[in-house]
């Protein structure tokens, strides 16, 4: 009978989930000079990797997708968009996946379904970093925000995810209002100029920024942020929501 229990629940947990689909998540965040991702550490093994996870069988992609991050940031409503689909042969690492599961206490047996092939698909979320108190999941030691170019080692391709990410944000940087998710509801021009530079990895000339986002009459514009000089003082701005793509 126990025999019984141990395979029925075997079946139950390698049914649970869509074979051979996951999905990982580069969450952006701009903490006012640089441009982060979070980053997870597994238990015990040294190995870091962007948030991932599994497809349930009675859930959508995104929904998915949506579970995952919310558990990880703790934040409901944010921009999350597909950017690609990784699904090289050599994508996948059995081995590490084993040692991870070793080192969590997870029988082998029972999840062996997680050791085949996957192919993953990529999402990036863009967050207000303030906002934002991370979270790491039950397999994992920490998570902990990186600047894009100080990131440790990562697993399988999961640098390639990263890069795949930022040439897609970059593209997209005005189409998409990119500033608009990781920005507080009201910021000024230099926020908003500083949050394309750390994206773009370039400094921008003042003037010509600023008229040319001017000229997009995509902002709304607020009284002055008073903090210093009444003259100096810069004026805040916020998304026209009429405008946003």
């Amino acid at each position: 009978m126990a025999e019984k229990i141990k395979n029925e629940s075997e079946i139950t947990e390698s049914k649970k989930f869509m074979p051979n689909l996951s999905y990982d998540s580069v969450i952006f965040g701009f903490n006012g000079k640089q441009l982060k991702i979070l980053i997870l550490e597994y238990h015990n093994t040294g190995f870091f990797a962007l948030p991932g996870g599994f497809v349930r069988r009675n859930e959508s992609l995104d929904d998915a997708v949506k579970r995952g991050v919310r558990h990880r940031t703790g934040l409901d409503r944010i921009y999350l968009e597909q950017f690609h689909t990784f699904g090289d042969i050599e994508r996948s690492d059995s081995e590490a996946m084993m040692r991870i599961l070793e080192e969590n206490g997870m029988d082998l047996k029972t999840n062996q379904w997680m050791l085949d092939r996957f192919l993953t698909v990529a999402y990036y979320a863009l967050i207000n970093y303030d906002e934002v108190t991370p979270r790491p999941d039950k397999l994992s030691d920490s998570i902990s925000w990186y600047s894009i170019d100080e990131l440790p080692a990562l697993m399988m391709d999961h640098k390639k995810i990263v890069e795949k990410a930022l040439q897609v944000l970059r593209e997209n940087l005005e189409k998409k209002l990119i500033g608009m998710n990781l920005l507080p509801p009201k910021f000024t021009m230099k926020q908003l100029q500083q949050v394309y530079e750390a994206i773009l990895g370039e400094n921008l000339r003042r003037t010509t920024f600023q008229r040319r986002i001017l000229s997009m009459d995509i902002l709304e514009r607020h009284d002055k942020l008073f903090q210093g000089k009444a003259h100096k003082a810069p004026y805040l701005y916020s998304f026209k929501s009429e405008k946003i793509i």
